[in-house]
């Protein structure tokens, strides 16, 4: 079900929201295709109760559950253009790349499977900056740091939708270490989403809409729960500890209770936060009988 935001921009609630702006002639740009058919089916649904069809298909960033649904929904509207940022187009043409980087080589089944989806080959590569679509301003926002690529959009109506460049913080204490694949990227995300011109801000999940004032102080909290963590593994390494040893001991002292996917991914952060650190010279690492160890500089 549309749900106006402001103007002319709309959002679909579900477990990936999906943004909408309505052109002057009934077509619309929609921002995020959901994870799978059964979500795109949905958008569509929701688009033709309103007697408007799809022309553009922004994704804001190439995982799975915000770009799985792309094929359903061109199929459903054909001539519907895909427009992604430059580094995220590489990940949606070979959408197994997700789960390598995250395994670290050639992955398990299980994890292949549950990363999956069509390739994706966007028409039209976006950059931050301006940009016409269809007779319309927007403004594009690089907001990497989750994801390679991934870019918030902020219509005329000054509506901003973030991806997942922020967490609610209902998600943050379900996950509390949230996926992340460059902690640089994502310290300059935090400081970019402050400064983005807007009123109003749809996250990539959560119902709520948020105002400036709400969403500089999720900002807050989300940068607050990055820098507990990074201190947390420096606390840790009072002692030489593998990257093992070190997921271990922070799933234990957090009381989470991962599965086997949500380990890959607490295991992919650990690595990007042990990289960030060895790049503040905080931490330095030593092969010691035939184990990694990290320990403080």
């Amino acid at each position: 079900m549309l749900t106006r935001v402001n103007g002319n921009t709309y959002f679909i609630p579900g477990p990936t929201n999906t943004g909408v702006f309505q052109f002057k002639d009934r077509y619309a740009l929609i921002v995020d295709s959901g994870s799978d058919n059964q979500q795109a089916r949905r958008i569509c649904d929701s688009l033709q109760e309103f007697d408007l069809s799809a022309k553009y298909l922004f994704l804001t960033h190439s995982h799975h559950d915000h770009s799985g649904g792309h094929a359903f929904i061109r199929q459903h509207f054909p001539g519907c253009r895909l427009m992604a940022h430059a580094d995220a187009k590489v990940y949606l043409s070979q959408p197994s790349l997700l789960a390598q980087y995250i395994y670290g080589g050639h992955p398990p089944a299980g994890l292949s499977r549950s990363l999956n989806f069509k390739p994706a080959f966007p028409e039209e590569e976006v950059a931050e900056g301006l940009v016409r679509i269809h007779e319309e301003k927007f403004n594009i926002v690089e907001l990497p740091g989750h994801a390679p690529g991934q870019c918030g959009l902020v219509t005329k109506d000054r509506v901003c939708f973030l991806g997942d460049s922020l967490f609610s913080q209902d998600n943050l204490q379900k996950y509390s270490f949230p996926f992340l694949y460059s902690i640089g990227d994502q310290i300059k995300t935090y400081d970019a989403v402050e400064q983005i011109d807007a009123d109003y801000f749809i996250l990539g999940h959560g119902p709520d809409i948020l105002n400036r004032e709400e969403m500089l102080e999720l900002a807050g909290v989300n940068r607050t729960n990055l820098q507990k963590y990074l201190a947390m593994i420096m606390d840790l390494l009072d002692q030489p500890k593998s990257r093992e040893e070190l997921l271990e001991e922070i799933i234990i002292l957090d009381d989470l209770n991962p599965d086997i996917l949500e380990y890959h991914f607490l295991a992919s952060t650990l690595a990007a936060m042990l990289s960030y650190l060895q790049q503040q010279e905080n931490l330095t690492m030593q092969v010691e009988n035939g184990r990694l160890y990290f320990f403080k500089s």
